[in-house]
């Protein structure tokens, strides 16, 4: 995603009136088993959070991706956040292949990168 994100942009938790942290995701798909990816480098700037729709700045982020809310958000409650976040990569490859006159005819080599897994 690119742009503005929006306080309820994803869903990442229902509240227990207990549990105050929530872990950032991204889903992607629809149905019944979207795939869920963790965000462990979300863009401090760009974080906005909500509790059942209504936007709150009563939040703190924590190392690793995670929010912790100043109060337990109420049973059953959604909460939702919207964010921006970074995904370490690598290359592919041990060395590139380019030239000079690659370059100069204005082409742009291809860089294969590999996402680098990192534990949640």
């Amino acid at each position: 995603m690119t742009g503005n994100p929006g306080p309820l942009d994803q869903r990442i938790g229902t509240g227990d009136g207990f549990r105050s942290r929530f872990r950032l995701a991204k889903r992607y798909g629809d149905g019944d088993e979207p795939q869920v990816r963790p965000v462990t480098r979300p863009r401090p700037d760009t974080i906005r959070a909500a509790i059942d729709g209504i936007e709150t700045a009563g939040f703190t982020r924590e190392a690793g991706g995670w929010l912790a809310f100043d109060t337990a958000p109420p049973v059953g409650a959604a909460v939702t956040a919207g964010f921006l976040f970074d995904v370490p990569v690598r290359f592919a490859e041990d060395r590139l292949d380019v030239t000079g006159a690659t370059f100069a005819a204005g082409e742009v080599p291809s860089v294969p990168l590999v996402e680098i897994r990192e534990a949640t």
